[in-house]
């Protein structure tokens, strides 16, 4: 495949995970309004209002995951080879943070769901094609290498700080997000221990991102180099573009 090729494809690519999260999210909105099932709880509308439904929904990881996936994507789709020192650490923040979302759903959270109708479709295009094509599409295409160890360490803004707005919020609202978080039901010393070993897993993750982005080659890596080398790209080390 040829440079623009490569470069379409990588368009493409991003495109369709952008509208694929849009898509969801705007399933999800239409359901909270009518009273249908929330695909990350499964609630439905009779357990509270609208307006504590719409916020709670914001408050899921999943949909702020997915939520900053949208985002990126859509910042690739005009420039797959975007770089920059911040821009390179919310790349590594939405790659992370979604990866998070898939393995937490999977391992954690879709055996005590049993959703149908169009809340299943939400949560299959933000729990499995959102966190997966995600990770694939930075496997295939990169460009590579971005990551820095200071890289990987910005990467934990997103999950920190979203853990911290939920146990200040959760002392005051006392509803949480997930089982494993919720202080009401479990306590606070087991859900302090939940928040530590789900970052644990995003710190191996992080790890074996930074591995791969400094040791295995992806499809645009060749045309990043030859733009670098020809000074397209030099002015713009430090911005977001």
């Amino acid at each position: 495949m040829d440079r623009g090729g490569r470069l379409l494809a990588s368009r493409w690519w991003y495109g369709v995970i952008a509208a694929v999260v849009l898509g969801s999210l705007v399933i999800q909105l239409v359901l909270i309004f009518t009273g249908g099932a929330d695909a990350n709880s499964g609630e439905s509308g009779t357990t509270a209002s609208v307006p504590v439904r719409l916020w709670r929904l914001f408050s899921f990881f999943t949909v702020e995951s997915n939520i900053v996936v949208m985002i990126v994507s859509l910042f690739l789709v005009v420039n797959p080879l975007r770089r920059g020192t911040w821009w390179d650490a919310v790349r590594l923040n939405a790659l992370l943070a979604i990866t998070i979302t898939g393995i937490v759903f999977a391992v954690v959270l879709a055996p005590q769901l049993h959703l149908t109708g169009w809340a299943l479709v939400a949560t299959i295009g933000f729990h499995y094609i959102s966190p997966w094509a995600t990770v694939l599409g930075w496997l295939i295409f990169g460009p590579r290498p971005r990551f820095r160890w200071s890289t990987v360490a910005a990467a934990f803004i997103l999950p920190v700080a979203w853990l911290v707005y939920i146990f200040v919020q959760g002392a005051f609202t006392h509803w949480y997000p997930y089982p494993f978080l919720d202080v009401t039901e479990i306590g606070l010393g087991a859900a302090l221990l939940n928040a530590l070993i789900v970052l644990a897993v995003a710190g191996v993750f992080a790890l074996v991102f930074r591995l791969i982005d400094a040791k295995v080659p992806s499809l645009l890596d060749d045309i990043g180099s030859s733009e670098r080398r020809a000074g397209i790209t030099a002015p713009t080390q430090n911005r977001w573009h």
